[in-house]
C-alpha cells in the first residue's frame, strides 16, 4: 500500500533531488585563484564530456571563471566535510581559501585554474556554452582532462540535502547485466 504523502514546502524539494556529490570548484583568472563549494552541477553529453554548473553571480568565483572561460572540478572525499563547509561558507573577496584551509594547489595540465591536490579526482574543464549563463547562472563546460586517485575505486563522497545536511554516498549495487553494451561506456 503507498505511504500516505503530505504536503511539502517547494522551495525544499532540494532536499530530495540535489545532484550529487559535493564538488569544489577551483578557479583562476589573472593573478586570482579561489574555490567555492558547488552542489548544482548535472552532467550533460557523454562525448565530449559536458558538465552544466550553476554559479551564482554573487559568488567570486562567477567573475573568475566567466573572465577565464574555465575551472577545475574537485571531488573531494566525505572526511573533507568541516573543509567544504568552511569553503562555502566565507568569501575569496576576504581571503585565501587554498591557504586557509591548508590545501594545495596543483599544476593543471590543460586549464590554468588550480588542481585541488587534497582531492580524490579533478576535472580541468573549459567552458563549453555560456548561452544561459545570463539568464541562469548555467555554465555548460567540457571536461577536457581526469585525474583520479586509483585508490579507494568507490571513494564515500557528499552529498547535500540543503539546510545543513549531508548524505554520504551508499554502497554500490551492480546491474550491469541490464544494461545495452553501449550505453556501459
Amino acid at each position: 500500500m503507498p505511504a500516505t504523502k503530505k504536503s511539502y514546502p517547494v522551495a525544499n524539494v532540494r532536499h530530495f533531488l540535489e545532484p550529487g556529490p559535493i564538488v569544489l570548484l577551483s578557479s583562476r583568472w589573472q593573478d586570482q585563484s579561489n574555490i567555492m563549494t558547488l552542489g548544482w552541477h548535472m552532467v550533460m553529453e557523454f562525448t565530449p564530456s559536458l558538465i552544466g554548473c550553476v554559479i551564482s553571480s554573487a559568488n567570486h568565483s562567477f567573475e573568475l571563471v566567466r573572465n577565464s572561460g574555465e575551472c577545475v572540478i574537485n571531488l573531494p572525499e566525505a572526511k573533507w566535510v568541516d573543509t567544504v563547509v568552511g569553503i562555502g561558507n566565507c568569501s575569496g573577496t576576504e581571503l585565501d581559501k587554498f591557504e586557509h584551509f591548508g590545501l594545495t594547489q596543483g599544476k593543471a595540465s590543460k586549464v590554468k585554474a588550480p588542481l585541488i591536490e587534497e582531492c580524490h579526482a579533478n576535472f580541468e574543464c573549459r567552458l563549453h556554452d555560456d548561452t544561459m549563463v545570463d539568464g541562469y547562472n548555467l555554465f555548460i563546460f567540457e571536461v577536457v582532462k581526469a585525474h583520479v586517485a586509483p585508490s579507494p575505486a568507490q571513494p564515500e563522497t557528499l552529498h547535500y540535502q540543503g539546510m545543513g545536511q549531508f548524505m554520504l554516498s551508499g554502497k554500490t549495487i551492480d546491474r550491469k547485466r541490464l544494461f545495452k553494451a553501449s550505453m556501459l561506456t
